[in-house]
Formats: structure tokens, sequence, C-alpha cells
């Protein structure tokens, strides 16, 4: 069995697959926290897998994370019928608001100022013993080498327990595996999690989350956007995973 700093991995298309639930991943944050510090954590689901399996670069990225932990519901489902009967679906926004009850510093990179002016509004309300550190809004084109320093600065100028990238698969996954090292606390990440705090976009009803459907949720609110993704990769992981089990 391999594994990834102690934690047990189920490799699903290549990808190692963290065999958590939320409390084991807690706990194991909070124990390694300062060790980790400038490395990243991936939040793993049915597209970025399917994604990872098909470019080599993307798949050395994910494995290249302190932890992929599930975000998605078929991820654990799988890694339970092969073994792991602890693994339970730890999804990023999930594992961001479980981290902001605590009294940790916090980082947020990504989205638009709009955006993270809300999601401000709703920390200090709702997350009182949240640190915010910092915000930043990157603009919608590459940055300069000169532009990253000072954005690389700024984050650690803000000394962050947490660092929640929030730029969407799977930009996201390669800007931090480019910045591991330089920028200092630990990445994570969280997708859409900002448009979810912020109220931007409602999260799937709990019965939905719980039976792997908030995909489905996500598909009625943006089918043009969503439709081919979720076609191709569903079908992907079925035909791969399910069938001819890799």
């Amino acid at each position: 069995m391999t594994d990834h700093y102690g934690i047990p991995v189920c490799p699903i298309l290549g990808v190692d697959i963290a065999c958590v639930d939320m409390e084991t991943l807690k706990a194991f944050t909070a124990a390694h926290l300062k060790e980790l510090s400038g490395k990243y954590i991936c939040v793993a689901n049915v597209h970025t897998t399917v994604t990872a399996y098909e470019d080599e670069a993307y798949r050395a990225v994910q494995n290249g994370a302190v932890l992929a932990i599930p975000d998605g519901g078929p991820l654990s489902s799988v890694g339970r019928r092969r073994g792991f009967a602890g693994m339970q679906r730890t999804t990023g926004p999930s594992f961001m608001q479980e981290m902001l009850k605590e009294g940790y510093r916090h980082f947020f990179y990504g989205s638009t100022e709009e955006t993270l002016a809300k999601m401000k509004a709703v920390l200090e309300e709702q997350y009182p013993n949240a640190v915010v550190a910092g915000m930043y809004s990157p603009p919608f084109r590459p940055l300069s080498a000169e532009e990253d320093e000072e954005v690389i600065t700024r984050i650690n100028e803000a000394e962050a327990d947490f660092v929640w990238i929030g730029l969407g698969a799977p930009k996201q996954e390669y800007w931090m595996a480019d910045h591991e090292g330089r920028v200092h606390g630990l990445m994570v990440g969280v997708g859409a999690a900002f448009d979810y705090l912020a109220g931007n976009i409602d999260r799937a009803p709990e019965w939905m989350q719980k039976h792997s459907l908030e995909w489905l949720y996500r598909l009625m609110q943006d089918p043009k956007r969503l439709f081919y993704r979720y076609f191709h990769t569903n079908t992907s992981f079925i035909w791969n995973v399910v069938i001819r089990k890799k």
C-alpha cells in the first residue's frame, strides 16, 4: 500500500487519491500545518481525475500534492469498493469552511474584487475566529515575472497558515505546483468555494451532496458551460474506472 505523508492512497486512473474522511483530514492538517507550509493540497473530482489520466503533466501535478482529497463522491465510492472502508467525500468548500472555524490566518487568491468583498463580509459575520490575512484578485491574463514576485511577497508578508486558491481546475493546480516552496502557507485549490461563500452560486441541497449529485445541480445552473465537460469526463470515468477497473 502506498501513502502520502502517512495517509494511505487509492490509485484511480493513475492519480493517488487520499483515503480520508473529514475528521482524518482535519486532524492531519492540524498536526502537520507548519511543516506543510509551501506545499499544496489538490481537491480531486471526476473531472480533474479524468483530465489527469489524459494529461501526463497534470497527473504529475496532482500526484505532487501533499494530498489529493476526494471531493467527488464517485472517487470515495470507488475507494471503498477497493478496500478503503473509511474513505469519504471531503469537498474543498467544506474543508475550507471547517478550517475557517478555527483560529488560523487565511489568504484568498482568485476570483473577482466584487466576490472577494462579498466573501469577506460573510467571513466577518459567520467565522469570527478566522483571521483574513489578505485577499488578491489576479487579472484575467498571465502575470509578468515581476508582478508574480510582488504577489508572492504580498502573500508571504500576510503570514497566512492557509492560502486558498480559487482559480478553477486545472489552472489552480498548475499555479500551486509552480509556486511550491515559494509561497508560505499551505495552499489548497478550492475551485468555486469563493463563489459559494460569497453567495454567487448556491450549493446543492444536502441530500444531493450525500448522493453524489452535486455535479447535476451545478449542471442545471450552468448547462452551456458544463454539459460537454460532464458528458466527456463522466462517460470516460465510467468506462475506465467502473468497467476497466483502472
